[in-house]
């Protein structure tokens, strides 16, 4: 049986299993007075809004409930090692105001994030709202994140990051909940919220500048003990001990495939390529020698995924990145159908990013809102305002 404080009857609306006070009652067990009562806290607190009656029930009409999705924004910013995602969104996803730039993420976290911040105000100012509107602020980061602290370990393309309080800084600039995860799981879990929402077990693996992946299981990202589950790009392969990776070590998988492991290999081939970016470029202009490399690469990632599928048993495999709309993606399900059990793909759908670019600041939304309004957050914010009373 669900909980029944007030945060809980907001859930319930919020996900669709009451949308009226009768549906309350009948689901919580609560007596007319009480669900009154706390219903009419959140209304006052501009958690719900009346939004008409229901007719369906055939005897008087109820009125409607629903989650008031302009009782704030959230901020939100999706950092790549040679870009961000940033951008001003209501409560419901809706895009107010965004931006794509290219900052460099190796000039150090106090640099970048006041950058964002800065970033943040100019965009707020964009869409129109206050600096009081905003409910929550959700980073992206590439590189592992203990989710609990927010703060980043032992990132191989992030110098300089490593331990640094990055919801502190941030929160000197907005006092609300500040929430830091892996792009890679972020872009895993907009990928499920918005395309995939059905699906009980999905794997994103997202190829850039590294290699990096998000689980979802039921609902939820899997973090692993201390955030470092999915960090595929630094499983070591055999044969390739002279390929050099970023953290240090040799034969990473990063280190063979990704795409600026892949700029470095068509470099030394003869075309001078300098990231990732530019190795698509060469690619969809048809570099024979980078489409071959990029197919090479996919069969590379696919050995892996093949023991990823049979460990997890997915029911959505999703590629991103750079390299998502190119050969790579062939040589993926080339190996990966090959090493795979039969069992493990038969139910298996293997696809590209719908959201692209937007993958990012879609999942840091969701884990914003998600957090924002959770049963317990919401009676703790009811129970800190001015006129709170207990509801019986």
């Amino acid at each position: 049986m669900p909980g029944t404080s007030a945060g809980d009857l907001l859930a319930l609306i919020r996900s669709g299993r009451a949308r009226t006070r009768g549906e309350l009652q009948r689901v919580t067990g609560l007596s007319r007075s009480t669900v009154g009562q706390r219903l009419d806290r959140l209304i006052q607190g501009g958690y719900l809004r009346e939004t008409g009656v229901d007719e369906s029930s055939g005897g008087r009409p109820s009125i409607l409930l629903e989650f008031n999705d302009q009782h704030g924004v959230v901020l939100v910013a999706d950092l790549g090692a040679t870009y961000a995602h940033l951008a001003v969104l209501d409560l419901a996803g809706r895009s107010l105001a965004e931006e794509r730039v290219n900052p460099r993420i190796a000039d150090g976290p106090q640099a970048v994030l006041e950058w964002i911040g800065d970033r943040h105000d100019k965009l707020l100012t964009i869409a129109g709202r206050r600096p009081d509107e905003v409910r929550g602020v959700g980073l992206g980061v590439p590189g592992p994140v203990d989710f609990s602290t927010g703060r980043v370990r032992q990132p191989p393309i992030m110098p300089g990051w490593d331990d640094y309080p990055i919801v502190e800084h941030q929160r000197r600039r907005w006092a609300v909940p500040v929430l830091v995860d892996n792009d890679a799981n972020l872009m895993a879990l907009g990928e499920q919220v918005a395309v995939h929402p059905d699906c009980p077990a999905m794997v994103l693996i997202k190829v850039a500048t590294g290699i990096g992946a998000g689980v979802v299981v039921n609902g939820a990202v899997y973090r692993g003990i201390d955030g470092g589950a999915g960090d595929l790009g630094h499983i070591r392969l055999h044969g390739y001990d002279t390929f050099r990776c970023m953290c240090g070590s040799y034969g990473c998988l990063a280190a063979v495939a990704s795409g600026g492991a892949l700029a470095q290999q068509l470099s030394a081939a003869g075309t001078p390529t300098a990231s990732s970016r530019e190795f698509l470029a060469r690619v969809t202009a048809g570099d024979p020698e980078a489409r071959r490399l990029a197919r090479t690469a996919g069969q590379r990632v696919g050995e892996v995924l093949a023991t990823v599928v049979c460990l997890l048993n997915p029911g959505v495999l999703v590629i991103a990145g750079d390299l998502a709309e190119t050969h790579f993606v062939t040589g993926v399900r080339e190996l990966l159908y090959q090493r795979a059990l039969p069992r493990a793909t038969q139910r298996l759908t293997v696809t590209t990013s719908r959201l692209g670019e937007r993958a990012g600041i879609v999942g840091a939304h969701a884990m914003v809102v998600d957090s924002v309004y959770a049963p317990e957050a919401v009676n703790r914010q009811l129970s800190d305002a001015p006129d709170a009373r207990n509801g019986r």
